[in-house]
């Protein structure tokens, strides 16, 4: 089963990566390309983390965010090889945090940001909302961590402990 995860994060980083070389082939800085009504393509660079935190700080969050995502990605790794038969929705959500943290790590290395490009917007009362913009490795993240609390919340001790039996 612990081929699959790994599969599962490899997967992550090389569709991540093959959209970026894409979207910064294809597209133009800041341009936006409408794709739906509430949905564009839009190319940017994120110098900082998640909204682009810390973005002017000076060049040292590079450094900073590329160590911590090693980090988190390592203690991953090992807790994907600890993991329980059973652990299975908690397998998949490591797997696509780890996949997503390598995507990104792998651009701040190359190139000191980020490519980001999927920009979802909305339209009410006259205004436009729009969020900040990500990319595959950042969905891959999301949707892990939200597989990560699921597991959590929603797997039940008796249940995990009976699997664990069965082992």
């Amino acid at each position: 089963m612990k081929k699959i995860y790994f599969g599962i994060a490899i997967l992550a980083i090389v569709v991540d990566q093959i959209t970026k070389v894409i979207a910064s082939s294809q597209l133009t800085m800041h341009e936006q390309n409408p794709v739906m009504p509430f949905f564009n393509f839009t190319l940017m660079h994120n110098y900082g983390a998640a909204f682009s935190f810390l973005a002017n700080a000076g060049g040292w969050q590079r450094w900073f965010f590329t160590i911590v995502a090693v980090v988190i990605s390592l203690v991953l790794i090992v807790w994907l090889f600890r993991l329980k038969r059973h652990e299975k929705w908690l397998g998949f959500g490591l797997a696509l945090v780890l996949g997503g943290a390598i995507g990104n790590v792998i651009d701040r290395i190359r190139f000191g940001y980020v490519v980001d490009f999927i920009q979802w917007f909305a339209n009410w009362k006259g205004s436009i909302y729009y969020w900040p913009s990500f990319n595959i490795a950042d969905s891959a993240i999301f949707v892990g961590t939200a597989l990560i609390l699921i597991s959590s919340f929603f797997v039940e001790e008796d249940d995990a402990q009976a699997a664990a039996a069965k082992e």
